[in-house]
């Protein structure tokens, strides 16, 4: 079963990669080379989690990323993590995602 998640939708600021927390998170952008708005996806359990991104008003809104956690995370193109994953792996960024558009992300456990 998966655990809690937390995600912070509420930064209505520009932000820059330097906001995305140091470990342990999905960190969103709406524009790509990680500008616009931010929106932080972590999992609070000792399961990973799937977050729907329409549900926090991020639908078809992500156009890059920062994963800070150790582990892989994945987007995907449909709600409830359906669908063929769009790999985001562990300590690593990408600056754009080209014509993918995430409706949902999972995120490993906090480790």
């Amino acid at each position: 079963m998966a655990g809690p998640a937390t995600a912070d939708s509420s930064r209505t600021q520009v932000t820059s990669a330097a906001d995305c927390p140091s470990s342990g998170s999905l960190c969103l952008y709406e524009g790509t080379n990680f500008s616009g708005r931010q929106f932080t996806v972590s999992s609070n359990g000792s399961d990973g989690v799937c977050v729907s991104l329409v549900d926090h008003g991020w639908g078809e809104r992500a156009r890059s990323a920062i994963n800070t956690h150790r582990g892989n995370a994945a987007m995907f193109p449909n709600d409830d993590c359906l669908g063929q994953p769009y790999s985001v792996p562990g300590n690593s960024s990408l600056d754009s995602f080209g014509s993918f558009v995430p409706q949902s992300v999972w995120v490993p456990a906090d480790q």
